[in-house]
């Protein structure tokens, strides 16, 4: 018998390549067919497989499975509905499946397949196979050569991104919409860890199966209910990008078309004020928030729990000062906890360190995480660049050591290290096998902030060589979701001071790996069904959870990054970053364990992390889009200027009315053209809403209100009532809010 030749890279094939080489080779009557711009599009019947052939003339192609029924079957076409192309019922030992096609492309074709399946009796799956696989022009899945620059990480977007070089079809995106699965997952005790990926030439979605064999009682699709078991998206660019920034970019592009096809979850209106003077008034009176060292008053990490450090006094200082400039008068804390600050400070190596002198001996003094030497900075330089001569003062006494450590490691950090002379301790992380990959990015930040507090070159040009300095990570930019953001936000800023092009397209390069680590759905797997995840950001490349720190710093920081940007800024990344910020503002609710049942909250955290107290106004650091308990890792203090920062930024006062606004996108401008008439400008997605409310002052009455888009179409309120005003306004452009 005749063996097949595959190449050296392709470690070999499975059963089902095999079979579908064996489908391509046949000369099987098509099903079904129908164009979509310069693609075609066949549906073809395998041995058990039915198969969508897309392919562009001479370039190749794409088959992907539409469903796999171990057996023989038969196909039957029915009449689409409003907006298929085409639908089919596909009859099997196994049930039945309805197979829709959509397709679309004002300016990118896209292709949407929705499966959905009926079990004929309880039914066991114990395998399916990927759905995916790259042909050449002959239609053999052997013969295509190209690579893939991203797949799902952990249970982050199910998507795939990868280009087909030989032939020269061009860069594709597929998309799982993971949340249409959510019947399958709950019925099935599956989750989709790492669903969407392969190996070359094997991609695509690998459905979950229950494991067998494990002491657990079966866990069938029940016999007569509908599950869906694929919402794939697949979105086209003919020509494959040059370069990791083009190629950053095209990817924004096209997960942007993705993202406007799905069903975007609502968003809600929260209280981020009420919450915010809750947190002030725990962190003065709560006597597991602070604890007295030297005479002056030092913020616990954790409840009740570990010594306290530079970047966790910092944060909550940096998030203090935010709101008494948001309220028109600084708030006593911030003050309180400014008075230590100097502690952290060792005149002999000219830094600030992690913990203060009299630390425990359970802690290495010397050893402190790449990031952590400079995040503290950041929001010195915040305060510094805000008036604060101290703070400023001390910003610049530190700032050369934190030079020094860049040019030692070649703006290349290890993960932890000793301050004392710079010897490693841990050098990569165990996940990827790199260090903290994303550092260079804060550190361009605070070098920019130093150059706009002394005007001297050299800030720049570090920050210029840290940038330059981690081009060619292409997709493993990321280490940390918020350091990772701050890079976007650092590369914009060079952008604006130099008029280089290359580092607008390198912020590309941070935000297509910030958002490669995103949750785009919905999950309603076990206890996550009490809380929302849309769109959240796992907090660490590896990282199994979401964490609010990250999440509110990344917002802060695509705050700066939009108010930098302009016009040639990416629709898509623009679009991306304010439906991140959109959603940041309602799911970061449930961080707070007064949002969640007791019964969703680990009743214990990590050994030296303290307890979780329902009662303080001090959110989780962790949450699990599979449905874990919450709060494992601990309730993190550090993380309490979420609250702050939320509050200050989608909350706007307005003089002499007897409301507040309450915008969940960031306010690009906001002009008092009458007595009583505002005029409000939002930059987010061009075919997005944004959440806008009324909120009734205190001993206030709510006015009658109208509000118009700038072409005098009236909006209405989605709901009312005494104390708040709802409004769904277009997210993009202005509009016109007056009042009696």
């Amino acid at each position: 018998m005749a063996t097949i030749a595959i190449k050296e890279d392709v470690p070999g094939v499975s059963p089902y390549l095999l079979a579908l080489r064996q489908t391509l080779e046949g000369a099987k009557q098509a099903v079904a067919r129908f164009d979509m711009g310069d693609l075609s599009v066949e549906l073809r019947a395998g041995g058990d497989s039915l198969w969508a052939l897309i392919r562009r003339e001479g370039r190749g192609g794409l088959a992907l499975r539409a469903g796999f029924f171990a057996g023989d079957f038969t196909c039957e076409q029915l009449a689409p509905e409003a907006g298929e192309v085409l639908r089919v019922r596909v009859t099997s030992a196994l049930g039945e499946h309805r197979v829709v096609f959509r397709t679309g492309g004002e300016a990118f074709e896209h292709l949407r397949m929705t499966v959905q399946f009926t079990p004929a009796a309880p039914l066991l799956v114990p395998f399916m196979p990927r759905d995916l696989y790259p042909l050449d022009a002959n239609d053999d899945p052997l013969g295509a050569v190209g690579s893939i620059e991203a797949a799902q990480r952990g249970l982050n977007s199910g998507l795939l991104y990868f280009r087909i070089d030989q032939p020269a079809f061009g860069n594709i995106l597929y998309f799982q919409n993971l949340t249409a699965m959510n019947d399958y997952y709950r019925a099935t005790k599956t989750k989709p860890d790492g669903a969407v990926g392969g190996v070359w030439p094997e991609l695509g979605y690998l459905l979950p199966t229950p494991t067998q064999n494990d002491g657990m009682p079966p866990r069938p699709i029940p016999a007569g209910e509908e599950v869906t078991l694929s919402d794939a998206i697949l979105v086209f660019r003919h020509e494959a990008p040059p370069h990791e920034r083009e190629s950053a970019r095209q990817f924004l592009q096209m997960l942007g078309v993705a993202y406007k096809l799905i069903d975007l979850p609502r968003t809600d209106y929260r209280d981020w004020v009420r919450r915010a003077e809750q947190t002030l008034q725990d962190l003065d009176q709560a006597p597991e928030a602070t604890i007295r060292h030297y005479g002056h008053r030092y913020v616990h990490p954790y409840t009740g729990a570990e010594y306290p450090d530079i970047m966790v006094q910092m944060s909550l200082v940096q998030a203090i000062h935010e709101w008494g400039k948001w309220r028109g008068e600084p708030h006593p804390l911030e003050a309180e906890f400014k008075a230590g600050l100097g502690k952290f400070y060792n005149a002999k190596l000219g830094t600030l360190r992690r913990y203060l002198p009299n630390v425990g001996d359970d802690k290495d003094a010397d050893a402190v995480d790449s990031w952590y030497l400079y995040h503290p900075l950041l929001n010195l330089g915040h305060l510094a660049l805000d008036g604060d001569v101290a703070a400023r003062r001390l910003f610049l006494k530190s700032i050369d050591y934190g030079i020094k450590a860049a040019h030692h490691f070649s703006y290349r950090w290890p993960v932890q290290y000793k301050v004392t002379d710079f010897s490693v301790i841990t050098e990569v992380a165990e996940a990827d096998g790199r260090g903290q990959t994303d550092v260079g990015g804060i550190y361009a930040w605070v070098m920019l902030q130093a150059f706009e507090l002394t005007d001297d070159k050299r800030f720049l040009d570090e920050a210029r060589t840290a940038i330059d300095a981690a081009m060619g990570l292409r997709f493993n930019v990321n280490y940390q979701a918020n350091l990772t953001a701050w890079g976007a936000a650092a590369c914009m800023r060079l952008w604006r001071i130099t008029t280089r092009q290359v580092y607008l397209e390198q912020s590309y390069v941070y935000l297509g790996s910030f958002f490669h680590n995103s949750e785009i759905w919905e999950s309603e797997i076990e206890l996550a069904r009490h809380f929302r995840n849309f769109l959240a950001v796992t907090c660490l490349q590896d990282a199994p959870y979401m964490a609010i720190y990250e999440c509110f710093d990344s917002f802060a920081a695509f705050e700066r990054y939009l108010v930098d940007s302009g016009p040639d800024l990416e629709p898509a990344a623009r679009m991306l970053i304010a439906e991140y910020c959109k959603y940041a503002l309602d799911r970061a609710w449930y961080y707070y364990p007064d949002a969640l049942p007791p019964e969703a909250i680990s009743r214990k955290q990590r050994e030296t992390n303290g307890h979780v107290d329902r009662a303080l106004s001090f959110p989780l650091e962790d949450l699990y889009a599979d449905g874990q308990l919450a709060g494992q890792v601990g309730q993190e203090i550090y993380g309490a200027g979420a609250a702050l920062i939320f509050a200050t930024r989608a909350f706007h006062l307005v003089e002499g009315a007897p409301f507040r606004l309450y915008c969940d996108h960031f306010l690009r401008a906001s002009e008092r053209t009458g007595d009583r008439a505002l005029t409000l400008t939002l930059d987010g997605g061009e075919t997005c809403n944004a959440g806008l409310s009324l909120v009734r002052e205190r001993r206030r009455r709510l006015p009658k209100v109208r509000l118009v888009t700038i072409d005098g179409d009236a909006l209405r309120p989605h709901e009312r009532s005494e104390d708040r005003i709802d409004f769904r306004i277009p997210a993009n452009g202005r509009v016109v809010l007056s009042w009696e």
